[in-house]
This record gives structure tokens, sequence and C-alpha cells, in this order.
């Protein structure tokens, strides 16, 4: 480490330049992470937040989007219910409609149909839950579009009035829409093509529908079984029976709209700016050995092994990395705190915990494997045996 130490101390200059270029890394490392854990949010949050272990779809629907292609009947929804490890199996219908509020303001709202009092049905942090067929719950986030409890919207095209009588408690988006909560029988209605235009729904006519359809079958299996821990075994014999297409919890979030390609190009660009990292830092390193040479022959001449010199190099690079990334880590935090209410970013500790220790990490390997020329060198050369 002495030999580290100093060389930090005395070529402090190059090191700094280093060490600048690392902390912009980690500054764009966390801006990544920050708006992809947003976009995930923003995209599912609406599922994360229900005690659903997985979602059945009707057999035969196209991943992409199949929360709003789906289509599953009452027998569905029983062969579920009757399924020896499903402590409960919901109807859910699922639908993104364009709606206006009673001061002119133009909305977009997930519908997700519910039956009250089912496990589905979604914690209030404000108002009362769902319930009067002309009721919505709507996520917190709502609120920054103006709406308020008891206000009146209304969907585009059909003429059909709510009330908002809730708010959920925490955010509650599906596909960057804000999701309302209504009714099963409600959102039946809609679907239906009998929702009552300029008026809202009643009791009566929910009661006079004969429409048993749904978007998809919310499934919570048993603590501990198969089914919970999503075995592809147990979910494919439960689909043979029941003509449905079951994917488990965190697999459905690619079935809402966008997901998939949003996270994997975001991915893409966070793998790649990992590669990067590690390449600036192995060249770095590559250099610097090179530079140091006539001072590492000279030590290993000493009698210097050639394990103290690369633990010697590689601690030199870890101090670099772990310092600067932490600079980083320090400035991106502060930056993200900025961001403005509109934009999807989300500083959460896990993902750039983990962001971080990849960072380190890979910068280590490039410096290991540009300080394995220190195992090369020669004592003869520090006296001018190659010359």
């Amino acid at each position: 480490m002495f030999l580290a130490l100093r060389e930090l101390r005395f070529a402090r200059g190059r090191f700094g330049l280093m060490g600048l270029v690392i902390a912009l890394m980690a500054v764009l490392m966390v801006m990544l992470t920050g708006l992809s854990a947003g976009l995930v949010n923003d995209g599912v949050s609406g599922l994360k937040a229900m005690p659903v272990s997985a979602f059945a779809f009707d057999e035969g629907t196209k991943t992409d989007n199949a929360f709003s292609r789906s289509v599953v009947d009452a027998d569905q929804v029983e062969t579920w219910r009757s399924h020896p490890q499903v402590t409960a199996a919901e109807p859910m219908g699922v639908s993104i409609v364009n709606a206006e509020t009673e001061s002119g303001e133009q909305v977009d709202l997930t519908l997700f149909g519910v039956e009250p009092g089912s496990f589905l049905d979604p914690a209030v942090s404000e108002g009362e839950g769902i319930g009067d067929p002309a009721g919505l719950v709507l996520s917190t986030t709502a609120k920054d579009a103006g709406i308020e409890l008891g206000t009146v919207v209304t969907l585009d095209r059909l003429g059909t009035e709510f009330e908002v009588v809730g708010f959920t408690d925490g955010q509650a988006t599906f596909g960057h829409v804000d999701v309302a909560y209504l009714p099963l029988g409600t959102w039946q209605l809609i679907a239906a093509g009998q929702a009552p235009d300029g008026s809202m729904p009643t009791t009566e006519q929910i009661e006079a529908l004969d429409f048993d359809q749904a978007s998809v079958v919310a499934l919570q299996a048993a603590d501990g079984s198969a089914l919970a821990s999503g075995d592809a075994d147990v979910l494919a014999a439960g689909d043979a029976e029941a003509s449905t297409t079951t994917m488990t919890l965190t697999k459905a979030f690619n079935a809402s709209p966008g997901y998939q390609a949003e996270t994997l190009t975001l991915d893409m660009i966070q793998w790649f700016l990992y590669a990067i990292g590690a390449l600036v830092v192995g060249a770095f390193f590559t250099v610097w050995t090179i530079q140091r040479g006539h001072e590492l022959a000279v030590l290993r001449a000493m009698g210097a092994s050639v394990r103290y010199l690369l633990g010697d190099s590689l601690a030199q690079a870890a101090i670099l990395l772990v310092t600067f990334t932490l600079v980083g880590l320090a400035a991106g935090i502060g930056l993200g705190a900025l961001m403005p209410d509109g934009m999807p970013f989300a500083l959460e500790a896990g993902p750039i915990a983990v962001a971080s220790i990849i960072t380190v990490l890979l910068g280590l390997l490039g410096a290991a494997v540009a300080v394995l020329r220190v195992a090369r060198i020669e004592p003869l050369s520090a006296l001018g045996g190659n010359r």
C-alpha cells in the first residue's frame, strides 16, 4: 500500500483527471438508474401494488399489451378458483380511456375494474373506497392534474360521468397513465357498450346487464405453494384446464404497454456504460503501468514479489474507483433530487447500490487486466539488461 498511496499523492493531477471521469460516469449511472426505476414505477406501479401472485390471460393472447387484448369469461375464473393451490381468483377489467374533468381538463386514465371487498380492492389514503357504481378511486398522482375529491370526470365519446370518491395509498399507474379503480360491474357496463350517455351509471343498470367478461383473472396463490413460486409445470397444468396463459406478477409487467421496450433499452444503455467504464479504467492503468515500468522493475530487483506488486496496483485502482464513485454517487443523487415532477424519475437505494457495485467491480476487472503486465516485468530491466 505504501507505493500505491505515494503515487496517488505525487501524481494527483493524473489521478484527479481519471477520478473526474469515473465520477461523471457514476453521475450518469445514477441518472440512468433513477430514470429506469421511474419508468418502471410509471409503467406498472398499479400492478406492483396488487397482492397478486399471477395473472391468467385468455389462451393465445399476444403477450405485447396483453392486458387490453385478453378477454376471459366466468367459466375460466371458476376453473382457477377451484385450483387447489389458489386461495383467491378474481376477474379484473383493464382498459385505457380518455376523459375530461368538469373544468375542461383532459386526463388519461387506466380503468381497473375490480370487485369491491375482494383482495384487489385498493387501500385508500383519502376519501372512501370503491362501491358506488359511479365512484372512482384514483392514484394520488392524479392530484397533479388538479383532480380532487368530488370532481366529476366524463369519459370521452361515451359521455358517462363518474365522481372521484377516493385516492389510493401511494402511486398507482399503468402504461404511464393514472389508474382509476371502479367496480367490476361498472367496468363491464362500459365494455359492453351500455354505459349511460350524459349521466352516471346506476346499480339497476348493472344488475340488468348480461355480460360476464373481464380482461384477466388475478390469482392469489397459497403461501409456499408451487404456484406461488411460479412453477412452470403447475402454471401449465392450470392453463390447460382453464384455457388460459398465466404469467407470474413480475413477468406480467411485460404485458403492459411499452414496458419491455423501455426497460430493455435502458438496460442496454446501462450495460454499455459499465463496459465503457471498464475499458476507460483499464486503458488508464495500462498507460500508467507502462509509465511506471522502470520503478516496478527496480522493486522486483529489490526482492518485491509479483503478488505484492499486483496487490498494490489493484489497491490503488480500488481507492480511485471507490472514492470517485462515491463522489459521483453523491452528485447524482443531488441532481436527481432536482428533477421536475413531470419526469418519471425515482431514486431507489437498492438499484443504485447494485449499479454502484457493478461499476466498481467492472472497473477493477479492467484495472486487473491492465496490471497483469506487472507479472511480466523482469528485474534485469531495472539494470538496463534489455538494452
